[in-house]
């Protein structure tokens, strides 16, 4: 399966869900934003180097760290030179070799926002709970149903006492899982851990937890915890 990980927009913790919820299943995690990548770097062949022509997709992919992981490269030019619809054949040669694919999008509704919606099966929508970030969610929501990748689940993240996820579920048409917001979210953050290394038994990893079972059908994404 191909799940494409997106947001409205910038900022909404989008690529925390990613790495995280690829932790929660082992999934290969795909950093999909050719311009912001955000997810950990590595040494070796990245992304802009598969999609320019210049590396096997599967021998991208770095299994040495807590979450397996297709980094994307840094550098403007790499982001230039890469082809983004070579992603299609990307994606396909990963998921053959290792199953279940998560790939994180660029922010946004541009092009390459949607390359890694056409490419997946299904979605999960990150936003914050907050009313302005509602409209983004909506044309994100419309930009996926367009691309046949069904939004199989939304993610409420960095929420208080009282999300709003009942709201939430009326206006996009789909289940929520809400994301406390925690400082062991940023600590992990800062050591390029997932969650689930730095606060095991705490809500945030319960939570991504609850999250891959989600959006797991029986014979796919299967939690690892």
């Amino acid at each position: 399966m191909r799940l494409a990980v997106t947001g409205g927009k910038g900022g909404v913790g989008k690529s925390t869900v990613a790495y995280n919820l690829g932790a929660a299943t082992g999934a290969v995690v795909v950093d999909g934003d050719l311009g912001m990548a955000d997810l950990p770097t590595a040494h070796g062949p990245d992304l802009h180097d598969v999609l320019a022509g210049r590396a096997d997709p599967v021998e991208a992919v770095r299994e040495d760290g807590p979450v397996k992981l297709l980094p994307c490269g840094r550098s403007l030019a790499g982001s230039r030179a890469a082809d983004v619809t070579e992603l299609v054949r990307t994606a396909a040669a990963v998921e053959h070799a290792y199953g279940d694919v998560i790939l994180d999008c660029p922010a946004g509704m541009a092009a390459d926002a949607g390359i890694p919606l056409l490419v997946a099966d299904r979605s999960v929508l990150v936003a914050l709970p907050d009313a302005f970030a509602l409209p983004d969610a909506l044309r994100t929501r419309a930009l996926a149903r367009e691309l046949d990748a069904g939004l199989a689940q939304v993610v409420l993240n960095k929420v208080g006492d009282r999300p709003p996820a009942a709201a939430v579920e009326r206006a996009l048409g789909a289940p929520v899982t809400t994301i406390p917001e925690s400082a062991a979210v940023r600590r992990a953050g800062r050591t390029g851990q997932p969650v689930q290394k730095v606060a095991p038994d705490g809500p945030v990893a319960r939570a991504f937890d609850s999250l891959a079972a989600a959006v797991s059908p029986r014979d796919c994404l299967t939690p690892t915890r």
